[in-house]
């Protein structure tokens, strides 16, 4: 009686015969995903350099105080111009690396269409609403009243406007009542009491 013996290295047979070929592995992908962000490192290496120019000007305009026989190392202007530099040198990198990057003007498209979309809204949405509250509200309203409002309109306007979900509108202006009050009064009692500030 003879006992055959099966070759650990043949494919296994079962239901359908011989096992599929797996697609050839070619690596990841490539493409332009990332032309974008190139772009957006260019633009923001520009900003970077021209705000380190910026900052260096007006330090090295703030004055020297040498009526006080102020020590040259400790110049009102020293620390923020060092920091101007610093930021303009990084600037310039940023901005250097990204050009030696091909420019192919799909980049550009997507980094122009990121500004239309909704997390580019939401963006402009919050700036809007913290300058109303620096400019507008703040000087014109008690301190705790003018967070409790900022507060109050910041979630109405993202709980409403931008969520994919939103709760019921009693449920939202309930939250956000509560939450804009309990800010209001503590940011108020901690600064005042615990910081001594005097707010406006």
């Amino acid at each position: 009686m003879s006992r055959e013996t099966q070759d650990p290295s043949a494919p296994p047979s079962g239901a359908g015969g011989a096992v599929p070929d797996l697609p050839p592995d070619d690596g990841p992908e490539t493409g332009d995903d990332g032309a974008h962000l190139v772009r957006a490192d260019l633009l923001t290496g520009l900003i970077l350099l021209v705000l380190g120019i910026a900052v260096v000007w007006m330090s090295w305009e703030m004055p020297r105080l040498e009526a006080r026989r102020i020590h040259p190392a400790t110049v009102p202007g020293l620390v923020p111009g060092l920091l101007g530099i610093a930021l303009a040198i990084c600037g310039m990198i940023l901005a250097a690396r990204s050009v030696r990057v091909a420019d192919d003007g799909a980049g550009w498209r997507r980094f122009g269409a990121a500004f239309l979309s909704t997390s580019a809204a939401r963006v402009v949405v919050a700036m809007v609403l913290a300058l109303g509250y620096a400019l507008v509200l703040v000087g014109r309203l008690p301190f705790w009243a003018a967070s409790a409002v900022f507060v109050l309109v910041f979630i109405l306007v993202f709980e409403r406007v931008f969520s994919a979900s939103p709760h019921p509108l009693w449920r939202t202006v309930l939250t956000a009542g509560l939450q804009a009050v309990i800010v209001g009064v503590a940011v108020s009692v901690v600064f005042e009491a615990g910081f001594l500030v005097r707010l406006p």
